[in-house]
């Protein structure tokens, strides 16, 4: 039996057509995979995010039952929201939307004026990661439906048995300021800087609102992002600033956290995206070189700090930021000594 030229070369445009089908598949299947992976792991995400909101409502409707309110409206309202709390904790799948904006619409209807400050910054916290899980979500499930729901994919089962991903719509509501003369700020972005000295010690500027003088936190040398600055040109300002060491920027590792942090601040909201490089520094006398007069007065103190210093910072009730620094501290030595650069992650 023989073959034509024809029938070889037909044979063969059949055959590389099917190979490049059987690639194109192979390719597309993968990339579904890694879509599937990223729309649930947005959703474990945005999960965790609602959880949190809700242990958060429950403290607020605590705090508005007081500990022996003889008012009943009160008393009722603060029973209804923790009522939503608790339900939205433990719904369905197929009922979280419903049961979510109610509670969205219960917060809506409270006035933060009650609400001590920090509360307030709790609340705008959750809401605000409610917010960017969502977002992050919502993009993960059009990407996945965009591909998947392709006539191509869908003759040829390429999405395998996977249900289809879904969007998660609730209501997004900036938590109001008003009442507290709160201004919000919502666009800030911070350059951070973990100090580490040759033991491995981090360097904690101790501080305060200076409109609530009496509380005192500890947190890590950085500051805000100035206009046509980089983040590791601000980093490189705001040690010398705060410590009056000159570092070279090639020195910076990373960065290699990030932080979406909501307080207030001397009588501002402030929303801040912080990210965290990390150096290793040579013993020096700390001698802040250039602070503003609001620094002034609110930095009051310095110490360099071990894991051990940190917990024990935290058990006198001074808190420590980032949250769990203690338990931090070992990647970031890690990153100092390494030479390759880290993948930014999330952190409190």
């Amino acid at each position: 039996m023989t073959f034509s030229a024809t029938a070889i070369l037909v044979l063969g445009l059949v055959a590389l057509f099917v190979l490049a089908l059987g690639v194109w598949a192979a390719s597309t299947a993968n990339r579904l995979d890694r879509l599937h992976v990223r729309s649930d792991r947005s959703w474990q995400a945005l999960d965790a995010a609602l959880a949190r909101r809700a242990v958060v409502a429950r403290a607020v409707a605590m705090a508005i039952a007081g500990p022996a309110s003889t008012d009943p409206v009160r008393s009722e309202r603060a029973g209804q929201l923790a009522a939503l709390a608790d339900w939205a904790e433990r719904a369905e799948r197929c009922d979280r939307e419903t049961i979510e904006n109610q509670l969205s619409a219960a917060l809506s209807t409270i006035d933060i004026g009650q609400l001590r400050p920090q509360l307030v910054a709790e609340l705008a916290d959750a809401e605000a990661r409610v917010l960017i899980a969502r977002r992050f979500h919502n993009d993960a499930v059009r990407d996945t439906l965009a591909l998947r729901t392709r006539r191509p994919v869908r003759w040829l089962h390429l999405g395998g048995t996977a249900p289809l991903p879904t969007y998660f719509e609730i209501t997004e509501r900036a938590t109001p300021a008003a009442s507290t003369g709160l201004e919000v700020h919502t666009t800030r972005t911070s350059a951070r800087v973990v100090l580490l000295d040759r033991q491995d010690r981090v360097l904690l500027l101790r501080g305060h609102d200076p409109m609530v003088p009496e509380v005192a936190f500890w947190f890590t040398v950085g500051g805000g992002v100035e206009p046509g600055e980089t983040l590791r040109e601000t980093a490189v300002r705001e040690v010398y600033e705060e410590t009056g060491q000159r570092i070279d920027p090639a020195a910076l590792r990373g960065p290699l956290w990030r932080r979406v942090a909501v307080f207030p601040f001397n009588g501002e909201l402030i929303r801040s995206e912080e990210l965290f490089f990390v150096l290793r520094a040579p013993d020096f006398a700390w001698r802040p070189a250039d602070l503003t007069a609001l620094e002034r007065r609110t930095i009051t103190g310095h110490r360099w700090c071990t894991p051990a210093d940190i917990r024990a910072l935290d058990a006198t009730g001074e808190a420590v930021y980032p949250y769990h620094l203690d338990e931090l501290l070992a990647e970031a030595i890690g990153v100092a000594d390494d030479d390759t650069e880290p993948v930014v992650r999330s952190i409190r």
